[in-house]
């Protein structure tokens, strides 16, 4: 399993979660002072070759379980037989066992297994060659350090995977929303393409009507005039055809089906129906609609549209009590401002996603609109700006 990592998005995990071979590198460096201090030991006491040579069978099993585990455990352990039989403290062979099973069960190997095998060759050694020298609490301190060494490293190495499994969890969620946000903004561009198709292809259609109208309207003698209409009207359904040829290239895999392909375009005048549309499913809404009678670019107004839709429908999934619908024109702008309370609803399991907000920006930026989204003081708000003639706002 590749190394942790540090989170940006949490805590960061520890030196040795991050670096597995820490620990490791510690148990065998402790395990080779106290080697290295028995054999000191043994040289200022004048021990005899036995002592000696019972100690570096330890030594000799310590360096092994580096390349073979299995065999230098069971090396180091078998030791302590060694070292009780010349009647010698095993207390420092027992430390380099039990460390060497810290390492063995911290790599992954079966913790019952060494922890058996350690505990056995002490309290074997300790109740045949030793004789039960030391009484009851040298037989408990024996099959304890065992148990201590196998649980630590096994202990140590199930949190060591828990940082891990957590760390690829959160990667994974993390693109998981990357690729559902994509995906959303996607489907809002269709979405947009398909609305602002139908509003081209009715403005368009009422353009070539006025033009077939002001060309039967000429006199007989203004020949210039007709053909320049005529020419108009050729490029009036040439706009029409390009517009759909551009937004099949753009609805390639997009199948749209039932009510959504009969839809009727979306505008200004649709807002009293889409409020009543969340009333009747349990959304208080109080709106405020004061839009003066005059022209409006109509992709501005199915902009409109779609903003009051995406606001209404986050307050009635992640809202509480009753959302505020404020449209009015103000300065020759439009004005937009859904407010709502923030609480814990029912009626979505994960609240707060916000992707559907990435959709709503990608529209309003769309119609060369400015959009503000805050949360303060337990509201929440949306505020859309527009130009009526889908001029820039600043």
């Amino acid at each position: 399993m590749a190394k942790a990592q540090n989170s940006q998005d949490g805590p960061a995990a520890p030196l040795w979660v991050r670096h597995p071979e820490v620990l490791h590198r510690v148990a065998y460096a402790v395990a080779g002072l106290v080697f290295t201090g028995q054999i000191v030991a043994a040289a200022v006491r004048g021990a005899e070759w036995p002592t000696a040579l019972s100690v570096l069978l330890a030594g000799g099993g310590v360096a092994l379980s580096w390349w073979k585990p299995w065999a230098g455990l069971v090396v180091t352990s078998a030791a302590s037989f060694a070292v009780t039989a010349v009647g010698d403290d095993p207390l420092s062979v027992w430390m380099m066992a039990v460390l060497v099973l810290f390492s063995v069960t911290l790599r992954g190997k079966q913790p019952l297994v060494g922890t058996g095998i350690v505990a056995v060759s002490f309290l074997g050694a300790f109740m045949t060659v030793g004789g039960f020298r030391g009484g009851a609490v040298v037989g408990a301190a024996a099959l304890f350090s065992a148990v201590a060494g196998g649980a630590t490293g096994a202990a140590l190495r199930i949190h060591r995977e828990h940082w891990w499994i957590l760390e690829e969890r959160a990667e994974l969620a993390i693109a998981t929303r990357e690729i559902e946000a994509t995906r959303r903004v996607t489907e809002e561009r269709l979405r947009i393409a398909r609305d602002l198709h139908d509003v081209i292809g009715h403005q368009v259609a009422m353009l070539s009507m006025h033009l077939g109208a002001a060309e039967i309207g000429l006199p007989e003698d203004a020949e210039s005039s007709r053909q320049a209409l005529h020419s108009a009207r050729s490029s009036a359904r040439t706009v029409v055809v390009e517009t759909q040829r551009i937004l099949a290239l753009l609805r390639i895999g997009d199948d749209v089906f039932g009510d959504e392909a009969l839809r009727p375009t979306p505008a200004l005048n649709g807002l009293e129906g889409l409020i009543a549309s969340f009333e009747s499913i349990g959304l208080d809404v109080r709106p405020s609609i004061d839009i003066p009678a005059g022209f409006v670019e109509p992709s501005v107004g199915v902009t409109v549209y779609r903003v009051v839709q995406e606001a209404l429908t986050n307050a009635y999934r992640h809202g509480e009590g009753t959302a505020t619908v404020d449209v009015r024109e103000r300065d020759g702008r439009i004005r937009v401002t859904v407010e709502n309370s923030v609480g814990h609803s029912p009626h979505d399991s994960d609240p707060g996603s916000g992707l559907g907000l990435v959709g709503m920006r990608e529209r309003v930026e769309s119609s060369s609109g400015r959009l503000t989204i805050d949360r303060h003081d337990g509201r929440f708000r949306v505020q859309a700006e527009f130009g009526r003639l889908g001029e820039v706002v600043r």
